[in-house]
């Protein structure tokens, strides 16, 4: 199997190259248009200029006409170039950030994690935020070069009137953004660190969601709370600062642009008073100093969202560019295969060596919930086949010599925990509309009571999260998905641990009937799960200690005895 993403951008500046490349289309078309908005508007005092040095000259209808004319001209291409250029560039913006969107969040979704230090909500902010503002760099290209375009023009045309009128623009022009592209600096860095905060404060709010009920349990809510008011307070102080920056570089492009300008308009009067200039230039010169600073204002506020840009992308290359934690191998499992788990050593696991045949239905009684936890993250795949000691064998080969998705499609692994997701009881039941086996799921794990009590059935409506289930209802649902799976090996971690014993003993029968001939494995300590296994193995210690029935182990083992009955 290739590595997932095996082109994936290396850095800040590849991923902005990439952007760059594949949109030249639009950004050509954009630019073209948006240079001619940036030339008629250019345009519009120039003509003004002529006008008026043509008027005093002829004063007939005829030439009133052909300047109306030509006026309306050039408003129509600045209207119609505007529109449609900003079109393009706009719908290339929103298409690149949607892009880059889909490739931060495939990057969390496959199936071999990344080794990057980045949890749940830094991840949400790196799809959102900073996937908008890198595709940003679509629009600031030709928005750059068409505001060169128009400075060009009007240095050209007051060139032409007078050299030093033209020759102040370029000077003014360079010395502007030279001064500016050292400010543009302060505000990326600024801004990267504002990011790495906001992101922290949203990883914050994940967990903080993700633990509210148990919060709330043990009285940790406030602590939990003042944690987070830590964070998001220094996520606004980081807000402020890049504010003031961007004030600042915001206030000073604005005074640099107005002086120049004024320089333009006081330069061009004292040359007309000398007479060096006609009235008609001088028109056109003080019409092309009061046009010119919106050029340079946007010209001058791009190296800004140019680092921002960069900042963002920078971001998304954490994840990006972040290898997989191991190298999956390219093998597939054989149907039907047996599960075999020799001398692991990982975690609170020591030596652990046990097998589960072919369609046998075996329980795991762990003493240590840490064990517990270990076993069940090495089987899922969490933990990488180098990370531990001891291999993990499905039919036969070693999960190290597997692809990752096929193990996923031949094992699943059930989190005690599982996400319940917006939408339909069926749609978290069976997220690909495939599965044959909804009703007999929604039977085995006892979620008929939920389904009869709406309307709607199946397809009434869940939350996010579940947030409109009980405890109980939210782990009766993530069993039933797990059981409508249906796949060769299916591995549960204490799937009822939230129902009452009368359920939990309906649930063990019924995933005892409907698994019957498909391999299973239960970790549990419920009495009703390990009296429905063919066999229980108890995990002490980090060991497998003892193996037999539940009953025959009830009888002879008193340590089992008194860690599984209630």
């Amino acid at each position: 199997m290739t590595t997932p993403d095996a082109q994936r951008p290396r850095a800040g500046s590849d991923i902005l190259r990439t952007a760059l490349r594949r949109n030249i289309g639009a950004m050509a078309w954009g630019t073209v248009l948006m240079g001619l908005y940036q030339a008629g508007e250019t345009a519009f005092p120039i003509a003004l200029g002529l006008i008026v040095e043509h008027t005093l000259r002829d004063r007939g209808l005829g030439a009133l006409g052909a300047s109306v004319a030509a006026l309306a001209v050039i408003i129509t291409t600045v209207s119609l170039s505007w529109r449609f250029g900003m079109r393009i560039l706009q719908k290339a913006n929103t298409t690149e950030a949607h892009r880059w969107r889909v490739r931060v969040a495939g990057c969390g979704l496959q199936p071999v994690a990344r080794d990057v230090d980045l949890k749940s909500g830094e991840v949400l902010t790196l799809a959102t935020e900073d996937a908008d503002q890198t595709a940003d760099i679509i629009e600031v290209v030709p928005l750059l070069i068409s505001s060169l375009v128009a400075v060009l023009i009007a240095a050209v045309a007051l060139g032409v009137a007078d050299l030093r009128l033209g020759l102040l623009v370029i000077v003014g022009t360079v010395a502007i953004l030279s001064v500016l592209s050292v400010m543009s600096k302060r505000i990326g860095s600024s801004t990267r660190e504002q990011q790495a905060r906001v992101a922290r404060a949203g990883a914050k709010v994940a967990d903080l969601i993700t633990g509210l009920r148990p919060l709330h349990g043990f009285g940790g809510n406030h602590a939990a709370f003042r944690s987070y008011r830590e964070v998001s307070t220094e996520a606004k102080r980081q807000s402020v600062t890049v504010a003031r920056v961007s004030g600042v570089y915001a206030g000073t492009a604005l005074a640099l642009n107005a002086v120049l300008a004024a320089a333009v308009t006081l330069t061009a009067g004292w040359l007309a008073f000398r007479g060096r200039i006609t009235i008609g230039e001088l028109v056109m010169a003080v019409g092309l100093a009061q046009f010119v600073m919106e050029p340079l204002k946007l010209f001058s506020e791009m190296p800004k969202y140019v680092m921002i840009a960069r900042a963002s992308a920078e971001r998304m290359a954490l994840v990006l560019a972040a290898p997989p934690v191991t190298a999956p191998g390219a093998g597939r499992p054989e149907p039907g295969g047996d599960l075999e788990v020799d001398c692991v050593r990982h975690g609170a696991l020591r030596k652990v060596r046990f097998r589960v045949r072919a369609g046998e239905f075996v329980a795991v009684a762990a003493y240590q919930p840490r064990a517990a936890a270990d076993l069940a993250a090495v089987l899922a795949l969490n933990v990488p086949p180098d990370a531990y000691e001891g291999a993990v064998r499905v039919g036969g080969r070693d999960l190290a010599d597997l692809a990752v998705e096929e193990v996923r499609e031949h094992l699943l692994v059930n989190p005690y925990d599982g996400e319940i997701f917006a939408g339909t009881l069926r749609s978290n039941i069976d997220p690909s509309g495939t599965s044959r086996t909804v009703g007999e799921a929604v039977e085995a794990s006892m979620l008929t009571d939920v389904v009869a009590l709406h309307r709607d059935g199946l397809d009434h409506a869940v939350r996010d999260r579940g947030a409109d289930l009980s405890g109980g209802q939210r782990q009766r649902l993530s069993l039933a998905r797990a059981l409508a799976a249906d796949t060769d090996i299916l591995v549960l971690r204490d799937p009822t641990t939230a129902v009452d014993a009368v359920t939990e003993q309906l649930i063990a029968r019924g995933v005892a009937k409907l698994r019957r001939y498909r391999t299973t494995l239960v970790i549990t300590s419920s009495p009703a799960l390990l009296d429905a296994a063919d066999r229980v193995l108890v995990l002490d210690d980090g060991v497998i200690t003892a193996e037999d029935t539940h009953r025959n182990l009830l009888a002879t083992d008193e340590a089992y005895c008194l860690a599984v009955t209630r």
